[in-house]
């Protein structure tokens, strides 16, 4: 019978080092140019200040120039704008520039603060950038595509000749008719409900794809004419309708594979999101663990078997090798979730008998040590936390270890 006797701290400790950004980096072979680092549940702020707290290390130690989360990117737009020229006002960005309830978020609040205090009298070239790379959708319905369409049909119409457009503003307009028939929330569970199938969507298909072409085949000129910026913007609408547009054909879908499908299509758009930021320099990139592990991710839905698709982390690591890296977090306590004590067979419960409230951890190492019959899976009472899985210790590049998660007064 195979040995199942915990391991000794004392095996365990040399993996466990404070949590700063040297030590983080240096458990890499190489500088990422996107260093990813997961949190196991939305909506602690305390998980957002150790995420902050690395943040501000990368950037005034290792030039790290941009943070992206999981969060609408087209309203991350609007941080962006606040954070680099100071358009608006900070209630304002917090009221419309997050997705998923995120602008509520002390955390949130204080660091598109302080990245607006470090922009003030900076160089644009040395400025703090944010960007959202969720897609403009929840997981139980998406937006119009009228923003994104619009948006790049403006910008090609103002820049180049007016022959070489797929359709003219009015087009689309028509096309696309009232905001509330793709925001209709039914469409999650009822596909009859859902417009994505319509001959006017496919039409709409159609032209995002002509719409994305030209942009492409007259970047030489766009870049010259206005600036890499604005056409990396243009670029992201356009990822963003043609992306939409997919979604909604795929909520009127009525195959088994359906949910499968837009699970699917939103890492997609995640991991094109993060492939486009890549390009800019280091970025530290923050969501759930579950889209940013090299792994298949999983759900159970309502009725459904379970779902399986590629993470958004798993698509850019096929792609980028070694310049993608992912630190996943783990935590031992939210008791306000009735989150309590991990047992101690499970990958918690061995790291919540060390004496540090919050470490890294070398997540290859503790796999070796852990040998071949890792830890229990920790079971959550709590369906909005996701415990990590033992076996996935050999696809993470290190991990973060929170001790307790205390609850924010007055949240």
């Amino acid at each position: 019978m195979a040995d199942t006797k915990a391991p000794d701290l004392t095996d365990i400790t040399p993996t466990v080092h404070a949590l700063e950004a040297d030590t983080v980096l240096g458990l890499l072979a190489s500088r990422p140019r996107l260093l990813a680092l997961g949190e196991p549940t939305h909506g602690e702020d305390a998980l957002l200040d150790v995420r902050d707290g690395l943040f501000r290390q990368l950037v005034e130690e290792h030039g790290y120039r941009t943070i992206t989360i999981e969060s609408d990117c087209l309203k991350g737009l609007i941080v962006d704008d606040y954070v680099t020229s100071g358009t608006g006002t900070l209630d304002d960005v917090m009221a419309h520039g997050f997705s998923h309830g995120f602008g509520a978020s002390a955390a949130n609040r204080e660091l598109v603060r302080w990245a607006r205090e470090f922009n003030t009298g900076r160089a644009a070239a040395d400025q703090l950038r944010f960007a959202g790379f969720d897609g403009p959708l929840e997981i139980t319905g998406a937006e119009s595509p009228r923003q994104a369409l619009t948006a790049l049909h403006g910008y090609l119409a103002d820049h180049v000749a007016a022959d070489l457009l797929p359709c003219t503003a009015r087009t689309l307009d028509t096309l696309l008719g009232a905001d509330d028939r793709w925001t209709e929330p039914a469409a999650m569970m009822d596909p009859a409900r859902s417009v994505g199938r319509s001959a006017e969507a496919c039409r709409l298909r159609l032209l995002a794809d002509d719409l994305v072409a030209l942009l492409d085949a007259q970047t030489p000129h766009l870049i010259e004419v206005t600036s890499r910026g604005a056409w990396e913007r243009a670029r992201l609408h356009g990822r963003s309708a043609v992306g939409l547009l997919r979604y909604h054909h795929g909520m009127a879908d009525t195959s088994p594979g359906r949910m499968t499908r837009l699970l699917g299509v939103r890492d997609s758009m995640m991991a094109d999101n993060l492939l486009a930021l890549a390009d800019r320099g280091p970025t530290l990139v923050f969501a759930h663990n579950s889209h940013l592990q090299r792994r298949r991710s999983t759900m159970r839905m309502w009725d459904h078997p379970l779902l399986e698709w590629w993470s958004a982390g798993a698509l850019v690591g096929a792609r980028l090798g070694a310049e993608y890296a992912f630190v996943a977090m783990a935590l031992g306590t939210i008791r306000h979730q009735g989150v309590g004590t991990p047992p101690p067979d499970t990958l918690e419960g061995l790291l919540y008998a060390l004496p540090q409230e919050c470490a890294v951890i070398d997540a290859g190492r503790l796999a070796a040590v852990l040998g071949e019959t890792p830890p229990a899976l920790r079971e959550s009472p709590w369906f909005g936390y996701a415990s990590l899985d033992p076996s996935h210790l050999t696809d993470c590049d290190g991990l973060v270890f929170v001790k307790d998660v205390p609850q924010v007064p007055g949240a």
